[in-house]
């Protein structure tokens, strides 16, 4: 017969087969590994330096790689943190990797020793590859065939016997990551008594700009980073001269200026450097990459379009009813160093 004979899921009594429990995990998984949560699995040095490591509790998605274990995957638990041992080096620096790997010695081509308990096993284990090159980042470049995933390196110096935290690499990654974009957007509503500039306060001041540009956004709970991307559309420039500022998105609260609530996070800043030429308009772009506490995420802030301008400058950019503002924010679930 061609086909694994019980599908997922039949009734009757109908015996299925291991590797058709690991195809619907595989599908859980979209096909992908790594931890579940952004937290799981984190690898930290004991808070008093010894000869060891700590994993703490967690989930994983491990693709089954075992010769013809296609659309395969086991899920796997670490429910309490878990201290492994570390070996102390000679004259020579070595370089251990940490990995979360499965021993399954019944599936076909694996050579993996019986566990103690058939029933219980364990198959699972926490292992260390010991003496990798610095460079290496995936078990995938050491040992291709196991059935494991990569939480962290070791870089251990010459002489010594204890790990410490600056030692220790994180190289965990997560299996499907959540994302959610936000898209806000003022277009054209700056008219001849709304009509609103920057350029008249001095750097690093900011102020909002233009009047408006802000929206409350939900930091989602899962969020460790976001992509914020700002868009300034078709500016006018005033006073027929230069004019010399920055922008920026702040979260909170308008940088420099007294709030009620004061500014908790800001995005990389834009410099903008205007000559003035009759009838030309300009479109700037702020932003980047920006962690996120863990304090702050479930929260709602206000995001802010802001600005600032060089007052020696007798040029003003203003924002009036030919222009339009857009603030694009991304927010990422990535593998972190939280408690959790």
């Amino acid at each position: 017969m061609s086909w694994d004979s019980v599908p997922w899921f039949t009734e009757g009594g109908a015996e299925h087969s291991s590797e058709i429990a690991r195809v619907l995990a595989y599908a859980a998984f979209s096909g992908a590994q790594g931890i579940i949560g952004g937290g799981d699995l984190r690898v930290r040095a004991l808070n008093t330096p010894a000869p060891a490591v700590q994993v703490m509790p967690g989930a994983a998605a491990i693709l089954n790689r075992a010769p013809g274990s296609t659309y395969q995957a086991y899920a796997a638990r670490l429910p309490i943190a878990e201290e492994v041992p570390i070996a102390g080096t000679g004259a020579a620096a070595r370089s251990d990797l940490i990995v979360a790997r499965v021993e399954n010695p019944y599936s076909y081509g694996e050579t993996w020793p019986q566990p103690k308990d058939k029933a219980n096993g364990p198959y699972v284990f926490t292992r260390v590859i010991s003496g990798v090159p610095k460079s290496t980042t995936d078990v995938r470049q050491v040992r291709p065939g196991d059935s494991a995933i990569t939480l962290a390196r070791i870089d251990i110096p010459p002489q010594t016997s204890v790990v410490t935290g600056s030692m220790v690499k994180s190289l965990r990654e997560m299996a499907n990551p959540r994302r959610r974009r936000v898209v806000r957007s003022l277009q054209g509503v700056w008219d001849e008594s709304k009509m609103d500039e920057v350029g008249d306060i001095h750097y690093p001041e900011f102020e909002e700009f233009p009047d408006g540009a802000n929206w409350d956004l939900e930091i989602p709970e899962w969020a460790s980073s976001m992509t914020v991307i700002a868009t300034w559309a078709q500016l006018d420039q005033r006073n027929e001269a230069d004019s010399y500022g920055y922008l920026q998105v702040g979260v909170g609260g308008v940088e420099g200026q007294p709030d009620s609530t004061p500014m908790l996070l800001k995005s990389p800043t834009t410099r903008y450097n205007c000559s003035f030429r009759g009838g030309q308009r300009y479109t700037f772009v702020a932003g980047g990459i920006v962690n996120i506490p863990a304090a702050m995420r479930g929260n709602v802030y206000p995001f802010i379009l802001q600005g600032s301008g060089d007052p020696k400058r007798k040029g003003l950019l203003e924002a009036d009813g030919g222009s339009a503002v857009f603030l694009d924010v991304e927010f990422v679930e990535d593998a972190h160093e939280d408690e959790i």
